[in-house]
């Protein structure tokens, strides 16, 4: 059974600090959210949002993809189970659930940056374990989707809901952009050459796209 993280307290924390990593892979890393300073959950980021830790061992800036995320009791014994009571009653009446639930998701790595050169495809190893998870800021997220090789990893994605992943990172993307018709178009072309065999499944990636 996973041990809960120690609370910490702002001062400790950088900025844009939100988890730390508690399971790693080539592909992919798991993270626990960190807990609020306040009697609430944990911010669950957003699914297809960018987040960013480190390899020590190499030095590189780790980017990577949310793709999954859950809340669930610390203790894997016990259910949560419905009290029928608002956030603001619980926090009245029943505080110490707060402290007993666990935020996690699941990152797809996309690609590496170190120093000033991006690399748009797996790192030579992924994230050590207990490092910081960041979320990225936007200027980080416009620098690394200047180019768009990242799409072809994040369509060979295993068990998760690939075309919806790849459909909120375009949105996320487009939003930061400032609504950058060039770049969507370059997007939607890029797509239509890595599933050129599969025109259903590119349909209804670009239908979720919402320009």
């Amino acid at each position: 059974m996973r041990l809960p993280l120690p609370q910490f307290t702002v001062q400790n924390r950088q900025p844009n600090h939100v988890a730390e990593v508690i399971e790693t892979a080539t592909v992919e890393f798991l993270a626990q959210c960190l807990e609020p300073e306040n009697l609430s959950l944990p911010l669950m980021p957003a699914f297809g949002s960018w987040v960013k830790s480190a390899d020590e061992e190499t030095g590189n800036q780790i980017y990577a993809v949310v793709c999954y995320a859950t809340t669930s009791p610390i203790d894997s014994i016990h259910r949560a189970r419905a009290l029928g009571l608002s956030l603001q009653e619980l926090r009245e009446q029943q505080p110490q659930i707060f402290a007993m639930l666990k935020t996690e998701f699941k990152a797809a790595i996309v690609g590496f940056q170190l120093g000033e050169l991006v690399y748009q495809h797996l790192p030579p190893r992924p994230p050590s374990i207990h490092q910081a998870v960041y979320h990225c800021a936007p200027a980080e997220i416009l620098n690394f989707t200047k180019r768009l090789d990242f799409l072809r990893t994040l369509l060979q994605i295993p068990g998760v809901p690939v075309d919806a992943l790849v459909a909120a990172t375009i949105r996320e993307i487009y939003q930061l952009r400032s609504l950058d018709r060039t770049w969507l178009v370059q997007a939607g072309r890029s797509l239509s050459l890595l599933l050129k065999e599969d025109y259903d499944r590119l349909q209804a990636i670009l239908s979720q796209i919402h320009p």
